[in-house]
């Protein structure tokens, strides 16, 4: 697990667990949190099956900044 989705779960939780955000305004964030954290996750993925498929594919994610 990265330290970004790291991050984002400690977010998630403290947002969850704190008494004096309105649930209204929880929601909105957390729907926020999982935005990020489904593009962050996906970043991780893609970079994980291109390189199942050959390790070719290294040098091209490290230049775009995906490993």
């Amino acid at each position: 697990m990265s330290d970004k989705i790291k991050k984002l779960d400690r977010l998630k939780d403290a947002i969850s667990n704190n008494k004096d955000i309105k649930d209204e305004h929880k929601e909105q964030a957390l729907s926020k949190v999982k935005e990020w954290y489904i593009e962050d996750k996906a970043e991780g993925i893609l970079g994980e099956e291109l390189l199942k498929i050959t390790k070719e594919f290294a040098p091209i994610l490290e230049e775009i900044g995906l490993l």
